[in-house]
């Protein structure tokens, strides 16, 4: 978990540096490297692995954006594993369901799994290593078990009740023999292993390597997969978030018709450094826009642990997500007004709006032709808390309550300079019951859309949901440096700017910048079921101390204190300009490992 120095990708041995959310999901990364595979091998890989030893927090059904950067290219490219909705994903048939919000659990909040076609993608047209390779480590672990996380077993012992009563075939996967399984003991998931297992089996006949990967995605696609999901999902009523029991709508057709797909990254210069991402269908240019109202105040000359900092940055966030709110979305079914928000024009009026004490108002600004209010914005949160069910709200981080983990992450550079960094997610154990004979549930990624039609963020067939998945990429002086990112949901974008700041202007090493305390605010609207704002909440890690918390107060904030060490779960990688390579992971949760060799 400290950080990794190599040495120069020339000498002999070197093979790449990995950073992950899980330790197997890293040793399985690095042992991809070490037989010939790249950068982007190790990454489905430790991708395909995480789904295994993490469940609570991703699985096959989920999604994944993935920034890539192939050795020589001038930019990253953004593959976008995030599936769209079906086509019976209508607002009028959620409302004929008697539905105000899309239930935060069950079938109806279910996209088009796109995890395993952006894996299958990316292997197929960056890997070396053929499908059954990177596959075999996933299908190792689920047949014959791995050390059971803490935080899995306790994600499975708060949903029991739900698996018991209404959600039986969850129970018959995670719950073997009635009980929830032990902590450190090995478990396994024999169901999913059997069904990679038919994929790799379907696929592995002739033709050429491509072509073989491509029977891969075809067998989850097109195939008994895709079956399997629409007999479940479209014949059965499960209960869900909602308090009553709703079939889904997703078919095999809807399936069939859908592809990862390639795209151009957004990107912002900062002190020599320039930041990609992936485009307003996920979050992600929030972070871009941090950066440029943050540009004008002057960062390094503030204690990176004290109140002005945190004030400031908490400030800069609060304006950048109500912009979030307000015009973030699917950029094929409206226009995104990026150019503006990324303006220097736009965001110097937008800073002059950070003053000394701390804002209780949700503010977007004026950038397209659509100026929505923060009281619209807001007024489409108002639910009752206790509507959220078992299993319901985004299961985002132990400290934040009732919610537990979603999201995994992962980051690999090897010796030739290939780069990749992944967030996949979504899937995980809470989302909605295992379908019978696949031995994994579908994804509740649905949830994010509005049951309202005009907004960037409204329910359509077609259409991706405005996920919180951010991976990240920087260059810095112009050349590859860093691949980066953390799960959290609304708090990705938060965590990722703090480490920034701290690297950029403190000096900060890359795992002093991880370790140092974190903060976050739940002001906007949250991307997740039952969708509610917290105006003017400050969570900070108790090892600010006393001094910086009191300060924090008398400015304002609503301040919740954490334990120390339980906000974030930061990963990084980077490639120094000699070709020495490095990487950290947070200590938080001991459960993430950088590794290199």
């Amino acid at each position: 978990m400290s950080q990794i120095f190599t040495t120069r990708p020339e000498i002999r041995g070197t093979f790449g540096v990995v950073a992950s959310t899980h330790w197997i999901a890293s040793a399985v990364a690095m042992s991809m490297l070490e037989r010939g595979g790249n950068a982007f091998d190790a990454a489905v890989a430790g991708g395909l692995t995480l789904q295994i030893v993490e469940p609570h927090l991703n699985g096959p059904s989920g999604e994944v954006p993935i920034l890539l950067l192939p050795t020589g290219a001038e930019r990253p490219t953004v593959l976008c594993g995030q599936g769209v909705t079906p086509a019976g994903a209508t607002i009028a048939h959620y409302r004929s369901e008697g539905l105000t919000h899309i239930p935060g659990t069950g079938l109806l909040a279910a996209v088009i799994p796109g995890a395993f076609d952006a894996w299958m993608t990316l292997l197929r047209d960056h890997g070396r290593l053929e499908a059954a390779d990177v596959m075999a480590p996933a299908i190792h672990y689920a047949r014959h078990g791995h050390p059971l996380l803490a935080r899995v077993a306790q994600s499975i012992r708060d949903i029991s009740p739900m698996f018991r009563e209404h959600w039986k075939s969850s129970a018959d996967i995670f719950m073997p023999g009635g009980d929830v399984p032990e902590t450190g003991k090995l478990f396994a998931n024999p169901t999913l292993a059997d069904t990679y297992q038919r994929i790799v089996d379907e696929a592995k006949t002739g033709g050429s390597r491509e072509a073989r990967i491509d029977r891969a995605r075809d067998a989850f696609y097109r195939g008994f997969v895709a079956e399997a999901i629409e007999r479940f999902a479209t014949r059965t009523a499960v209960m869900d978030a909602s308090g009553a029991p709703h079939k889904g709508v997703i078919t095999a057709a809807d399936m069939a018709g859908w592809r990862s797909s390639y795209e151009t990254p957004l990107s912002y210069d900062y002190h020599g450094h320039t930041v990609f991402k992936t485009g307003p269908w996920g979050q992600g240019p929030v972070l871009l826009q941090q950066l440029a109202l943050l540009k004008g105040f002057d960062i390094a000359a503030m204690d990176p642990t004290g109140p002005d900092f945190v004030h400031v940055v908490t400030e800069c966030m609060k304006l950048a997500f109500a912009d979030r709110e307000a015009y973030y979305g699917d950029p094929a079914f409206g226009d995104v007004p990026m150019e503006t928000l990324l303006s220097d024009a736009y965001n110097d009026s937008r800073r002059a709006l950070v003053g000394e004490e701390a804002s209780k108002e949700l503010r977007p600004g004026t950038a397209g032709e659509r100026t929505p209010t923060g009281e619209d914005l807001l007024r489409l949160s108002e639910m009752d808390l206790t509507a959220a069910g078992a299993g319901g709200g985004e299961p985002t981080m132990a400290h934040l309550g009732d919610r537990r983990g979603d999201t995994c992450h992962i980051d690999v550079i090897d010796r030739d300079g290939n780069m990749v960094s992944a967030t996949p997610s979504g899937g995980w154990l809470q989302s909605s019951p295992v379908v019978p004979g696949l031995g994994f549930p579908l994804n509740s990624r649905g949830q994010m859309f509005w049951l309202k039609e005009g907004l960037p963020a409204s329910l359509a067939p077609g259409k991706r949901p405005r996920t919180t998945l951010t991976p990240s990429i920087a260059f810095r002086d112009g050349k590859p440096y860093m691949a980066f990112g953390t799960p959290g949901g609304d708090q990705q974008d938060q965590w990722q700017t703090i480490f920034l700041l701290r690297h950029i202007h403190h000096g900060h090493d890359l795992q002093r910048a991880i370790d140092g305390p974190l903060f976050h605010t739940e002001h906007m609207p949250s991307s997740f079921y039952p969708r509610q704002a917290k105006l003017g909440c400050l969570t900070v890690e108790e090892n600010f101390g006393p001094a910086t918390i009191e300060a924090l107060k008398a400015r304002g904030h609503e301040v919740t204190v954490a334990e120390p060490w339980s906000v974030g779960r930061m990963c990084a990688a980077a490639r120094e300009e000699d070709g020495v390579l490095k990487a950290a992971a947070t200590p938080r949760l001991m459960q993430a490992y950088a590794m290199g060799r």
